[in-house]
């Protein structure tokens, strides 16, 4: 068994190896500049020039296209490579479109040139990385008034290294045994309502019968992959407090800013308490419960300035909290109504959105990543195969389309093959390394073969016969 091992990972190797001539090498970083140039960045992303690229480029490779458009202007791309038993349950790649904006005037290159710097062979664009902190259409409304800056990195990568290594798995002769199905989603940027979610509700997702899904990651600034098995869901709110107008120079008890900063000061505290764990190294960044302040709204405003010898008479505080899946909800809910925003105070709360830390079935929304899942053990073992090296697998620390395939029970993992890279979250001069993009296309490779061929007790003859 070990001697067949060997000899299949021996001939994996040599596959790719022929795959990956420096001509293909460059073809590929061409296709990706080209695609990287689309401007897809919120609020008014190109879906119909992203589309037709994809469209073309899916066509180059041999695939199936169709376009489904469950919102006016918003298409979402559906690829599909047919397998031989199309029984199976399939394989579904996701990545998504948009990107959101960045400031042009504070980037090196202009965030949709593409530039690629010979000296150090990175790519600098919008989209060149991966993540996503799932904004959503008041919070970006917001973001542009404010300064039109960045708010996180997009994924455009991952989408062309997945067309990138089918490309060379066919030129190979590879066939899979079940389906694999690629999708290019809207709108993940500003919380994939009228993109993923809405997808997954459809008639045609339901036919895909869909049993696993690779989603998008981090970038490693070490040798070590990062995956990624659940995340956070997002809480945001506004705290309220409410108190009788006085004169500035007047001390009284119960004022509507005294209210609300000592709300401030308790939310601090716990905010320092969670902090504390991460830096010890206690826990990672995804498995505690992040509270930041967004915004602080108080005060009596004329078009000269505020008036400052007026107590008002409401005060307001804006919170972006992140909730792990395993975190105890009632608990923190308990600490919001008697602790951060008590009425006895004068406080009150609402939320603006707040997501579900469990599946549809009552679980924690979350992807086994043991032995348990036979998904796992195949990824693991590919990556391995590839070359590679996984991290412990970590609860992504915002939130992606994923959670929208865990919810309903589909095991999902989040992995962008970005080894040896800085994290450029909420940066300028985003950029990937045109050697670690070649490489993640190797990975993908193997993980895309071996998921592919995955037929849970057995293969078929003629699989095994193909490896």
């Amino acid at each position: 068994m070990a001697a067949a091992t060997m000899l299949l990972s021996i001939a994996l190797l040599a596959s790719a190896a022929a795959a990956t001539s420096p001509s293909s090498d460059a073809d590929a970083i061409s296709r990706f500049q080209e695609y990287l140039r689309i401007d897809t960045a919120q609020p008014a992303p190109n879906y119909a020039a992203a589309v037709d690229f994809l469209r073309a480029q899916a066509a180059a490779a041999g695939l199936e296209a169709q376009t489904i458009e469950l919102f006016a202007g918003k298409p979402l791309l559906l690829l599909k490579w047919p397998g031989r038993q199309p029984a199976l349950p399939s394989i579904l790649l996701n990545s998504h479109t948009d990107v959101v904006p960045s400031e042009p005037h504070k980037w090196e290159h202009p965030p949709f040139s593409a530039a690629l710097d010979e000296a150090s062979g990175r790519i600098y664009a919008r989209g060149s990385q991966m993540r996503s902190l799932g904004v959503n259409l008041d919070m970006l409304a917001l973001v542009n008034r404010i300064a039109y800056g960045c708010f996180c990195t997009d994924m455009k990568c991952v989408g062309m290294q997945y067309l990138e290594a089918i490309r060379r798995l066919r030129a190979a002769g590879f066939t899979p045994d079940r389906n694999i199905y690629i999708t290019f989603v809207p709108d993940e940027e500003i919380g994939g309502h009228e993109g993923i979610e809405a997808f997954v509700e459809s008639k045609e997702y339901k036919d895909l019968n869909v049993g696993f899904v690779l989603d998008e990651g981090l970038a490693s600034p070490g040798k070590e992959y990062r995956v990624f098995y659940a995340e956070r869901s997002p809480w945001w709110l506004t705290i309220k407090a409410k108190g009788a107008p006085g004169h500035g120079a007047k001390l009284y008890d119960g004022s509507a800013m005294e209210n609300l900063m000592k709300s401030v000061e308790a939310i601090r505290m716990f905010r320092t308490s969670q902090f504390d764990l991460v830096k010890s190294g206690e826990k990672a960044e995804g498995d505690v419960v992040s509270v930041n302040f967004a915004y602080l709204k108080a005060g009596t405003q004329t078009p000269m300035g505020f008036v400052m010898n007026l107590q008002p008479s409401e005060a307001e505080v804006g919170l972006d909290i992140r909730m792990p899946p395993n975190v105890h909800v009632e608990a923190l809910e308990r600490r919001l109504v008697e602790e951060w925003a008590p009425s006895s105070r004068n406080m009150s709360f609402e939320f603006k959105q707040k997501g579900c830390v469990l599946d549809n079935f009552g679980k924690p929304a979350i992807t086994p990543v043991d032995s348990s899942n036979p998904w796992w053990s195949v990824f693991e073992e590919a990556v391995k195969r590839a070359g590679g090296k996984l991290g412990k697998p970590e609860v992504f620390p915002a939130s992606t389309d994923a959670r929208y395939f865990r919810e309903i029970g589909i095991p999902a993992l989040g992995f962008s093959p970005m080894a040896n890279t800085p994290i450029l979250l909420h940066d300028h001069n985003e950029f990937l390394s045109k050697d670690e993009y070649i490489k993640g296309i190797g990975i993908y490779e193997f993980v895309i073969r071996a998921l592919a061929t995955h037929n849970d007790d057995a293969r078929d003859d003629e699989s095994r016969a193909e490896l």
